[in-house]
């Protein structure tokens, strides 16, 4: 028999202890896995540290998988879990393999029979998406944009007019260091009407959600925090913008139109 697969979410940042993001039920699931596949090593000890793990920290095995760890090392990371071990993923932040390396060993443990059990836990596209006010029925996350001009402004724009065909919620994130230039770059490169949702910091003490119109965003305090931040841009007409047209009925008198 396999073992298992667990995705174990990991706080937003350092100032968000693990005990307190984390459900009951997350920490339950984990707690007498020995066996990790992580990010970051380091980031991966102190978020367990936190938590009430049944072996000292020393006796947990753990191995790192990150974007430069080659294809062909998958196989030995799920070997132990392909004889029947059970073991865990983690992110250096949020959810494994949500804007974070993680997907292609997911993937392979699908394919050897190893169950996959994701796990509750804070997600950043997920809670910005519910504080914007945006669209959440059609959305998309099409994780990092392109760092440099002019590709940036022409992937801005492309992401725009997909927003405003489609009608979908369209969120990308940045890390902190460029969050700044990304929103000014937002700024100059979306239509005044277009909705941006800027969300930063979440689950932490400085933890801002915030949506305005893009027009709005240029008349208002700009500033926004270095820190990893979630953008959510929506181009379609509000439903309540279209309501409040003038009403299309027949006037007295005018025939019904025949179907």
């Amino acid at each position: 028999m396999t073992g298992r697969l667990y995705l174990l979410p990991v706080p937003l940042g350092e100032d968000s202890p693990a005990p307190s993001i984390l459900p009951p039920h997350t920490v339950d699931a984990i707690k007498d896995i020995d066996y990790f596949i992580v990010e970051n090593a380091k980031s991966a000890r102190a978020v367990l540290r936190q938590l009430p793990m049944s072996r000292p920290l020393q006796k947990l095995e753990m191995h790192e998988f990150d974007e430069h760890t080659p294809p062909e090392r998958v196989p030995e990371l799920l070997a132990p879990l392909a004889a029947g071990r059970q073991g865990a993923l983690m992110s250096e932040a949020g959810c494994p393999a949500i804007a974070d390396p993680g997907a292609e060993l997911i993937a392979a443990a699908h394919a050897r029979g190893i169950r996959v059990v994701p796990l509750v836990g804070p997600s950043a596209p997920l809670l910005t998406l519910m504080g914007s006010g945006l669209n959440g029925q059609q959305f998309s996350f099409v994780g990092y944009v392109p760092a440099a001009e002019p590709a940036r402004t022409e992937r801005l724009r492309e992401l725009e007019r997909r927003s405003a065909q489609a009608g979908e919620t369209i969120a990308f994130i940045e890390t902190p260091y460029r969050a700044v230039k990304l929103f000014d770059s937002l700024l100059a490169a979306l239509k005044p009407e277009t909705r941006l949702a800027v969300a930063a910091e979440l689950t932490l003490p400085g933890e801002r959600v915030e949506m305005r119109t893009v027009a709005d965003w240029r008349h208002t305090d700009r500033r926004i925090a270095e820190a990893r931040t979630v953008f959510a841009i929506y181009a379609r007409q509000t439903i309540s913008a279209v309501a409040a047209r003038p009403s299309k009925r027949a006037q007295p008198g005018t025939p019904p139109r025949r179907r």
